[in-house]
């Protein structure tokens, strides 16, 4: 069963209607004592860096999620800023991020872009895995993914990009350690790839 965390912060009711439409079990979860009854849980996350990771810490749901993810390795896959408050830090805020994955978030410099609108980058582009990996079967490469962002998630070891992306830079797009997982687009909004790539990560064994 996957586990929709819910604490104020991102696109829940778009998630869900993925799972129902794919007839895979699925749960809301805004109780820290609900999370363990999740097989695999998703992080969505919507607006900026610290006050995602203060709604988080005052849900309640910052302590039992360090439990499950860092001591029973449930799998797990942030969207968005819930990718980037898997960080250790960012450039956007003060708070510390959850430090599952090694790395910082940092901001697209505006020297990077040759063209305008540069920030933020919102859109749809393409992803270049960096490994093969089921959850990134079956994707369509030309489609890609829609993107709404400002900074981005640098890893400090190499083997946690999962994706890059080209936008000014190539910058890591998806990012995975072991049962983590996080991704800077919205699969909610992107369609064919969206629901495959939320399919793929409720198939994860």
């Amino acid at each position: 069963m996957i586990g929709i965390v819910n604490y104020g912060s991102g696109n829940i009711e778009a998630i869900a209607n993925i799972y129902k439409r794919l007839n895979i079990e699925h749960q809301i979860i805004s109780r820290p004592t609900d999370l363990k009854i999740a097989d695999k849980l998703i992080l969505p996350g919507v607006g900026a860096f610290d006050a995602t990771m203060q709604q988080l810490i005052e849900s309640g749901l910052k302590t039992e999620l360090d439990h499950l993810v860092l001591n029973e390795k449930k799998p797990i896959l942030g969207i968005c800023v819930g990718m980037q408050i898997m960080a250790l830090s960012s450039e956007e805020g003060t708070l510390p991020g959850l430090g599952w994955v090694n790395g910082n978030v940092k901001k697209f410099d505006l020297k990077w872009f040759k063209q305008k609108p540069y920030l933020p980058h919102m859109g749809w582009n393409n992803i270049a895995p960096q490994v093969a990996h089921p959850l990134l079967q079956n994707i369509d490469d030309e489609l890609g993914f829609y993107f709404v962002h400002s900074y981005f998630f640098e890893c400090n070891h190499a083997e946690d990009t999962l994706a890059a992306t080209d936008y000014g830079i190539n910058f890591t797009s998806a990012v995975h350690n072991n049962h983590i997982y996080g991704v800077q687009f919205h699969p909610e909004k992107s369609h064919a790839n969206g629901i495959q790539l939320l399919e793929n990560f409720a198939k994860l064994c």
